[in-house]
């Protein structure tokens, strides 16, 4: 049986470049045999057939003189998000997490939201579909370190080096054994929601290095985000509705 590398044959069957091909295997957007396909060199048979999930472009929320605010959708970079649109990174989402990614426009106001981000005054709201019931409001307040390895970041429970971190989670829906919830954070660790979230036993969907949860995409989304005068507001798109959630309709795009 012959073999081909994924990204080619993923190429020739969509009729697209290898190197569109590997972006979208590094993106997690691929799967063959119900399997999602993670090395774009890797040999696979001639037979195979792919999917492709498509997910929405970014898309710009706000632009000033100072700012300009994007919906970033899951499975992309903050820093291709930066050099689509051409503006240098204030903040960061994981690849995996959609919402709201802001990029600067001068020094001098990167210098002052900067302060801002760093004594805890920036609001930051999440939306999460998470596994188990949540029906009431609670809090996690515990530390975290972070550590680098050879597969990115990974954060841990942390009580006696850990850095100050604190989430707070309101319920929204439930259904069956899963939950959407909105989620607060007054600190912005490293994968915080993710690890806290993991901790309290309501890991979120869709994230493998936490909560062991696969998923289409992981189902966490940065809602909001005020500082300086600002509330920037990024509405969900239809990939976040799944599970047989329908979202509130003051969270979607209109």
């Amino acid at each position: 049986m012959k073999e081909e590398k994924a990204y080619k044959l993923l190429a020739k069957q969509e009729g697209i470049s290898n190197n569109e091909a590997k972006d979208l295997i590094d993106a997690g957007l691929v799967s063959a045999r119900g399997m999602k396909v993670f090395l774009a060199r890797g040999l696979v048979s001639e037979t195979t057939e792919f999917r492709v999930s498509r997910f929405p472009k970014p898309v710009k929320i706000f632009e000033d003189e100072n700012i300009v605010a994007i919906n970033k959708p899951p499975f992309m970079t903050s820093q291709k998000v930066a050099s689509e649109f051409k503006y240098p990174l204030l903040n960061r989402l994981d690849k995996e997490t959609s919402g709201v990614v802001l990029l600067y426009k001068n020094e001098e106001f990167r210098q002052v939201a900067i302060k801002e981000f760093a004594t805890n005054k920036v609001e930051k709201v999440y939306l999460a579909i998470v596994k188990g019931i949540v029906v009431e409001d609670f809090s996690v307040e515990l530390p975290i370190t972070t550590i680098k390895t050879k597969s990115g970041a990974f954060s841990k429970i942390d009580l006696s080096r850990g850095k100050t971190a604190i989430t707070h989670v309101s319920p929204l829906m439930v259904e069956g054994k899963k939950s959407l919830i909105k989620i607060v954070i007054e600190t912005g660790r490293t994968h915080q929601i993710r690890c806290h979230l993991s901790h309290a036993g309501y890991g979120v969907v869709g994230d493998e290095k936490y909560a062991k949860s696969s998923a289409n995409r992981m189902y966490l989304h940065s809602y909001e985000t005020s500082l300086l005068g600002y509330k920037f507001r990024a509405h969900l798109d239809r990939s976040f509705c799944a599970y047989s959630f329908e979202p509130p309709k003051e969270f979607m795009h209109k």
